[in-house]
Formats: C-alpha cells, structure tokens, sequence
C-alpha cells in the first residue's frame, strides 16, 4: 500500500513554532502518532514512543537497538528500504508506505512516514496503527462476499422457479391478493386462455371468465385470502368457453400476498370437483365422523358428524389444528395411532377417547389409513362413537376406588393431581386396615405401629367408614 499526501507544510515554521527543545519535539512527535521511531543513519532503532497504550502493550519497546528493517515481515523490508532512502531528500515529498509488524497476535498493519531531522542523519519514523481500518475493510470484504452468496442463491433459486413454471403441463396463475390483478402465467396457461403473457400481465383476474363463474371465484379467492384455503370450484372461461376446475393457494412474497391459482380443463370422464361429488356428498351425510389430515397431523377437511362430536359449528374452527386437541389420551393414543399407521398403512378397531371442546368425553373406536402417493400426503380417519361417558366426577371421602385397575381407568380422564390424591388415600387406607388386621382390631396398637396418634386414627377410621369408632372413641 503506497500514498503520497500533499505535502501541506508551516509557512514560517522558525518564526511561529520558535526553538523547540527536544522534550518538547518528542511529545509533538509522540502525541501526534500511534508509534514514533528515532532511527540513525544506520537503519537502527535508537528510540521508541507510543501514543497508543494497544500498540505498547506488543513488546515493541524492544525494538531499541535493531534494525528497523528486521522488525517488519520479509514483504515489508523492500517497502522500509525506499522509506529510508526517501527522507534522504528533504525536497521530496512526504511518501507513506504500509509495513506489517510479526507479533503473537498476527501481523499488525502500521502506515509510516519518515521525516528527516538533525546534521547526523537521523530520522524519525512516524507510525499510524491500522489495525481498525485493516478490520473494517474486512468487514467489508465479508459483507460483500455475503451479498454476493445471497445474491447467487436467490438467482439459482429464481432459475429453477422459472424453469419449474415454464415447463409445468397445468395450467399456473400468479394474482396479486390485494387487487386481482394477474401477474404471471405459464404457457401452459396462455394457451389455455389464447393469450400471450404480456397481454395477461396486469389483466383483472376475474374478466378471464363468465359473470357466473367470476362471482364463485371472487367467493374463493376471498376464502382463500380470508384462511388460506378455499374448495375447488368449477368455471368457464370467457373467450373459448372451455370450463376447468379452479384451485387456488395464497402465498407471501416480500412484503404482499399473491395467489397461486391452478387451471385444471375438464374433459370427459372426468370426476368434478370435490364441493359437488357424490364422494363428497356421501362423507359429509356419514353418521360417524370422518377427518383428513396431513401427515403433520393438522386437520384438512373433516364432516359434520365430526364436528358433532367435537362440540364445533363449522368446519373452519377445526381446520389446521391437530387432531390430537381432540382424539386420544394427551401425548399417549394418537402417537401410538399414527406410528401404526405409518408402519402397517392402514388400522383398524383402535379404541380411545374422544374430548369434546366444552368437556364432554366419548368412547369412540378410529380406523385409519395412510394416503402416501398423489399431490398432498395423507392420513384418513374415521371416527365411530361406541358409547358416551360423562367425565368421570371426584369421588367423596367414603367412595375411594378400591384397585389399581379402577385408577388406572382414570388416567388421561381426570388431572395427574386428582389421581396422585386418590392413589395416596387408597394406600394410606390399605395401610390402616393392614395394622387393624395384625392387631386383631386393637386400634391401639394400631396406632402406634402407623405412628399415629389415637385420636388422628380415629378420624382416619371414620373418614374411610372401615368400622364404627364411636364407642372405643368415647
């Protein structure tokens, strides 16, 4: 690194700065750099100071008495060598060179200047530390070389995201969300509409079909901005009359929303939409529930009898959550349900419980399959009630279960809390009679071999209704 600087000096330097002692030159010198060398005529370091506390704190105060070129790296000793033949002409001027000095931290950029003083040929070396301009140009370069990784990412993705829309056989629409206005279309769907792309660019969305077809679209397309989904409609298109089924997706781009929407043409034999099949017509009237998800678990469609069950009005309240809000003992049933699923594809007959979302519980038997192939992943449940249990109510002091199997019944029905107290009663009860067993009914003894007090298992007695203590109390 080389500079030259304009070389600005004092007009009158004798006359304004006066006879300046060599203490005082040495604090000018020292203050008005980072590091300041008194070299000879001889390249050898006579003297060093620092102005700054970083750069002392290097070990280069050691440098008193070598030469000034041993103390650079091997790159830098051509650059120390034309500074010191430089300050030789006092007419030449100022030249700055960038040397590096070796320390245990790295090398550490210095920028000098030498300026020379005095009849002896001595010079003096000053030094401008520039590790913080060395550091932000770094900074810099790493920014730069992130901008450019991100920049060839996001190019290579768009490539293949043109090349994907291009080539793609269905029909594809890109709208924008807020106004309906086409943004994109693949030729696929310019040839669908007989139209190139820049006649499609910026065209209403909606003017692509008849007034009858435009008002279910605008209905779906306003499903779709409203949940993200929207059923399948079936439309005709204005110029060629052709009617296809119309799909659509929102997505966000930046900082707006646009829609993907699909052009499937109808042709003969094939099956409409699922809105208005008899497939369709026949799941939403099935007395037993049935639910679609995906293979995250989260709700796609599912019937009304479904939705009976879980205690919901309409289909959007359970749309995108997981089933596991409702199906199954928490954490337990439905991880033991889809892991069959996907092992075997398909089960039968699995037995659990169904929570309803104001607190009402079912007995209810689930068969299920797995849907691995096709455009969307999924998983199908049918969902039979087998009989309705109210939730199962804290039993009073007197009514404890009286097995483990009764407990045991109870799990994923009652709180974790409830459980653990009517467990602690059935032991401490078991115990009880256990010690009035061994004593043959001496409540005593009892006492003490419980480490109780009398009067404290007498109430005990009392609170379970093992016999009556009235008389033996008294």
């Amino acid at each position: 690194m080389f500079a030259r600087e304009a070389g600005i000096v004092f007009r009158a330097p004798k006359r304004t700065l006066g006879d300046l002692d060599a203490e005082s030159a040495a604090k000018l010198i020292a203050a008005s750099s980072d590091i300041a060398l008194i070299v000879d005529g001889k390249g050898i370091i006579r003297d060093v100071a620092f102005g700054s506390e970083d750069l002392a704190g290097e070990g280069f105060a050691k440098w008193v008495g070598e030469p000034w070129i041993e103390t650079v790296t091997i790159e830098s000793r051509p650059k120390i060598e034309e500074l010191l033949g430089s300050a030789a002409s006092t007419k030449a001027p100022i030249e700055w060179r960038q040397v590096n000095h070796p320390s245990k931290r790295g090398d550490i950029p210095i920028r000098y200047s030498v300026v020379h003083i005095g009849p002896h040929g001595r010079l003096v070396a000053v030094g401008r530390d520039l590790r913080t301009v060395a550091a932000l140009q770094q900074r810099l370069v790493d920014a730069q070389q992130s901008m450019e990784r991100e920049y060839s990412r996001l190019r290579h993705a768009e490539t293949r995201y043109r090349v994907l829309f291009q080539i793609a056989s269905e029909p594809v629409l890109i709208v924008e969300a807020n106004n309906l206005r086409l943004v994109d279309a693949n030729p696929a769907a310019t040839q669908l509409l007989n139209r190139n792309s820049k006649r499609i660019a910026g065209k209403a969305f909606l003017e692509i079909f008849d007034a009858e077809s435009a008002k279910a679209i605008q209905a779906q397309l306003a499903s779709v901005k409203a949940t993200g989904r929207a059923d399948e409609v079936t439309a005709r298109l204005i110029e060629n009359k052709r009617e296809c089924v119309v799909s659509a997706s929102l997505f966000r781009q930046e900082t707006s929303s646009h829609i993907l929407v699909r052009l499937s043409p109808v042709v003969a034999g094939d099956v409409t939409p699922k809105s208005t099949s008899k497939v369709y017509s026949v799941v939403e009237n099935l007395p037993d529930g049935f639910v679609v998800t995906d293979l995250d678990r989260r709700i796609l469609t599912a019937n009304p009898a479904f939705l009976d069950l879980v205690q919901l009005a309409n289909e959007e309240q359970v749309r995108g959550e997981l089933i596991d809000r409702w199906v199954g003992r928490p954490g337990v049933d439905i991880n033991a349900l889809v892991t069959n699923i996907r092992d075997h594809g398909s089960v039968r007959h699995f037995a659990t419980i169904l929570r309803g979302e104001y607190g009402s519980y079912e007995n209810v038997e689930i068969s299920a399959v797995s849907v691995p192939t096709g455009d969307t992943p999924c998983y199908g449940f049918t969902i039979r009630n087998v009989g309705r249990n109210e939730i199962p109510k804290a039993r009073s002091k007197s009514e404890l279960p009286r097995s483990v199997e009764q407990l045991t019944e109870l799990v994923g029905r009652v709180p974790l809390k409830e459980l653990v107290r009517e467990t602690a009663d059935v032991i401490e009860k078991l115990c009880i009679e256990a010690a009035l067993k061994l004593t043959e009914d001496n409540r005593a003894s009892a006492a003490e071999m419980l480490g109780l007090s009398r009067q404290s298992l007498y109430s005990k007695l009392r609170r379970y209704g093992i016999s009556d203590v009235d008389d033996d109390a008294s």
